[in-house]
């Protein structure tokens, strides 16, 4: 089943429930999909799995920005708001890798390019950020790389 699929049906589930943070937060991703679908960049109609992931991936990262920012000015109530929308969209993407199952993944690519110095950090991030799409946030990503290189 597709993500569209996915979200119209837990749209119609949470209409029958009344549930409307569930409702909204799903509408918005099937807004996401739409418009994604009727860009110019997709010829299709369809969005393959990783333009999907994409745009999961995206609206989880701006949830957890405005998040950031409603904490730290001290807005609970639009804090609470976000962190709803954020686990709902959490529940369509993958699992996250934890920090041990992304140091050994790193450290395989790490020798699988060669990789051996600081410098070395942008061959390594290439390919990071390809296989572990979805999986790992790109910051955290980054990070992990630097503190290999060191």
């Amino acid at each position: 089943m597709s993500l569209k699929t996915n979200i119209e049906s837990g749209i119609k589930d949470a209409m029958r429930a009344k549930d409307q943070d569930r409702l909204r937060t799903l509408r918005a991703l099937k807004a996401l999909i739409l418009l994604e679908e009727t860009s110019g960049n997709n010829a299709s109609g369809d969005l393959p799995a990783d333009v999907e992931l994409k745009l999961l991936t995206k609206a989880a990262k701006q949830r957890r920005d405005s998040l950031d920012i409603f904490t730290t000015q001290g807005r609970a109530d639009l804090a609470e708001k976000e962190q709803i929308e954020l686990a709902i969209i959490e529940e369509f993407l993958p699992k996250q890798l934890t920090e041990d199952e992304l140091r050994a993944k790193l450290e395989e690519i790490k020798v699988r390019v060669g990789a051996s110095a600081p410098s070395d950090m942008g061959k390594i991030m290439g390919v990071a950020t390809k296989e572990l799409a979805g999986l790992a946030d790109g910051k955290v990503i980054s990070a992990m790389v630097k503190a290999i290189l060191s």
